[in-house]
């Protein structure tokens, strides 16, 4: 089962006029993009040691990290276990006071992107599959920026579509998630990435109605009900996430 399947059917609506994105895209249809046509994205790189140090102090305090499928059921379609865990920091353009605090270098570097929508770390435990799924818009793009690495250089990567790309410590990967991708670490210690999603850059009309949609995901039920379930999930920890769910 692909993890498009569990989301709204609003998106699957949105599947219908992917061409259209596509043909007003600034740089194109490919599976991976070419880093250099995103400008920030040499900012990004250059401050992934600082990111590096606050994603260390995290690590420390793994009980508040959750499961990605817990904070996003839809995910349950593809991860069951342990061994993917988010610390937000942004989802759908919401932000997390609580853990951006805890993490501010961090959160600068991507609120500096443009269009920048999701932030968070992606923990992916050693010796764990991520099987083959696609995104649910192709009005945003994605960004990994490796923070950690484990080696050797095969043991972690990322197929999408025909194009296979591995991890490297302070050096960003930019794809279409909606091109069907999957993931793995074939080592015994956590591949960890910063995992932004950011608005496709796309020509007028199709940039007006990307960021009219973008809005429009954060006011529905589903953005409502994702922003309650994350704060949930951290209050009933004794955290308060400042977040109005």
């Amino acid at each position: 089962m692909r993890n498009d399947e569990s989301f709204p059917f609003f998106f699957r609506i949105l599947h219908a006029a992917e061409r259209v994105f596509a043909r007003f895209s600034v740089h194109g249809e490919r599976e991976i993009h070419d880093p250099v046509d995103f400008p920030w994205v040499r900012d990004l790189e250059a401050s992934w040691r600082p990111m590096r140090a606050e994603l260390e102090n995290v690590l420390r305090r793994r009980d508040l990290i959750p499961n990605f499928q817990e904070i996003s059921p839809e995910q349950l379609a593809i991860t069951r276990d342990d061994k993917w865990k988010t610390y937000v920091l942004y989802a759908y353009g919401v932000k997390a006071p609580h853990n951006c605090r805890a993490c501010p270098q961090t959160a600068a570097a991507v609120e500096r992107i443009p269009g920048m929508k999701t932030a968070f770390f992606s923990i992916l435990a050693g010796h764990k599959h991520i099987p083959e799924h696609r995104g649910p818009y192709k009005g945003l793009l994605r960004c990994h920026l490796g923070l950690m690495v484990p080696g050797p250089a095969e043991a972690c990567g990322i197929r999408v579509g025909s194009s296979q790309s591995g991890w490297r410590e302070g050096e960003a990967i930019v794809f279409d998630d909606t091109f069907p991708h999957e993931a793995w670490n074939r080592s015994a210690e956590d591949r960890v990435v910063l995992f932004i999603d950011f608005a496709r850059p796309l020509r007028f009309p199709m940039s007006w109605l990307n960021a009219a949609v973008l809005r429009l995901i954060v006011l529905s039920p589903y953005g409502r009900r994702a922003v309650r379930r994350f704060a949930q999930w951290y209050e009933v920890r004794g955290v308060r996430t400042d977040l109005d769910g």
